[in-house]
């Protein structure tokens, strides 16, 4: 208890999955959290849960894959709370997106200009509008975490969703590139890489795991993750027990990468 006690986490993708699971979780260790996501309904749940729990927050609708939607995030956020400590990053699309986005999750030779921008601008340059914002304030404080949800897709090739993967490995490289950079203004940067997750970003696909064979096949624990397991690295991240990490990459998926 208390590992975020004071803090103030900025939290996008707080509507669903991870995401809301990372507003519960900090909430819970202490800090003052501010849930972003693009559906108003989704965000209200989430703070419902924060707030039933005695935790302390606000909940911001913006669609974050513009400029101008991260502007209000940050300002909205530094407006109530007054400063930044931590910016979890976990905005973004998946393989359900198909439902919605016919034509965003295909090969490159399938998929066209627009759907490759629209799949980017919410998994990637989400992040970079985000961090270009939130910088700033914690080099003048001295201080920040950026915790980035990633993928393992971001270092695996797949047959499928080219544009995801290309989008995840370069939110791993930048926070890289982060963490080089700001790392004498006192800000870290790293990210966790999850394997399958059962979140709705995944739904039209963790039904893979209803089948043992399968379930062996993809992952040597029979079982997708949650989204609580995956908040639980963020918050390692987050806090000050993890202070010699920069530009770390934590894999969390149930042994699938390591018999490959």
């Amino acid at each position: 208890m208390d590992r975020l006690k004071n803090k103030i986490a900025l939290i996008t993708g707080a509507g669903t999955g991870v995401g809301r699971a990372c507003m519960k979780l900090f909430a819970g260790e202490g800090a003052k959290v501010s849930g972003v996501s693009r559906t108003q309904a989704n965000l209200d749940e989430t703070l419902s849960f924060v707030k039933a729990n005695g935790g302390q927050g606000i909940v911001v609708a913006a669609d974050l894959a513009s400029a101008e939607g991260a502007e209000k995030a940050v300002a909205d956020t530094l407006r109530t709370f007054g400063r930044i400590d931590v910016l979890v990053n976990c905005a973004g699309v998946g393989f359900s997106w198909l439902e919605k986005s016919p034509g965003s999750m295909g090969t490159v030779d399938e998929t066209t200009p627009e759907k490759w921008r629209e799949v980017m601008a919410i998994n990637l340059d989400s992040m970079f509008h985000m961090c270009r914002l939130v910088i700033p304030h914690m080099k003048q404080q001295r201080s920040g975490s950026i915790v980035t949800v990633t993928s393992i897709s971001g270092f695996q090739g797949l047959p499928l969703g080219h544009t995801y993967t290309a989008a995840k490995a370069g939110a791993i490289n930048l926070t890289r590139s982060l963490a080089v950079t700001y790392c004498n203004h006192g800000i870290r940067a790293n990210c966790i890489a999850p394997g399958y997750i059962d979140t709705p970003m995944t739904a039209s696909v963790i039904a893979m795991f209803d089948n043992p064979d399968t379930a062996d096949r993809l992952c040597p624990m029979k079982r997708a993750g949650t989204p609580e397991e995956m908040a639980l690295a963020c918050l390692y991240f987050a806090s000050d027990e993890s202070t010699y990490c920069q530009g770390s990459v934590l894999v969390v998926d149930g042994g699938t990468t390591a018999r490959q």
